[in-house]
């Protein structure tokens, strides 16, 4: 079961660490982490992503939220939350037709192209998870040269 955890930190020194070395104690693994500081700079959101069962899911919250540093954590619903991450590709261009059959790979997912060169492009997507992996088997055929990724940034939607 994948999960999407949102946890308000005090924002200081060190506590990045505090986290993650919880979930390597417990024996959790960090699938993505993104971490930014809040409109108040006393405090940061770390949104990290992780894969367990039910109970494990759980403990680990329990976990957070008893850690001193630690001022909110939430469980978000994948389907009442706004979730996306930034993922770059470069991709080796071969011959001059893969230059636009990458382009057109890229415009059907909604993506940006960026530094187009005779023997690489680079490709942009904003999306969730799922999507970017779909890209990314798309443009396998070319070889990929690189790929960057950002974490999953996340926001429970408004309302109810």
């Amino acid at each position: 079961m994948w999960a999407i955890l949102s946890i308000l930190v005090e924002n200081k020194p060190g506590i990045l660490f505090k986290v993650t070395h919880l979930f390597r104690s417990r024996n959790f693994n960090i699938d993505s982490i993104s971490v930014g500081v809040t409109q108040n700079p006393e405090f940061s959101k770390m949104t990290i992503t992780t894969i367990g069962d039910e109970k494990q899911i759980e403990q680990i919250v329990k976990q957070l939220d008893k850690m001193i540093d630690t001022i909110e954590v939430k469980r978000l619903d994948d389907k009442k939350t706004v979730f996306r991450e930034l993922s770059l590709f470069r991709v080796k261009v071969s011959k001059p037709s893969d230059s636009m059959e990458i382009n057109n790979i890229a415009n059907s997912f909604g993506a940006k192209v960026h530094d187009a060169r005779r023997d690489s492009i680079m490709v942009e997507l904003t999306a969730t998870p799922e999507q970017i992996n779909n890209l990314q088997e798309l443009l396998a055929p070319y070889e990929i040269l690189d790929i960057a990724r950002t974490g999953v940034a996340a926001l429970q939607r408004g309302g109810d």
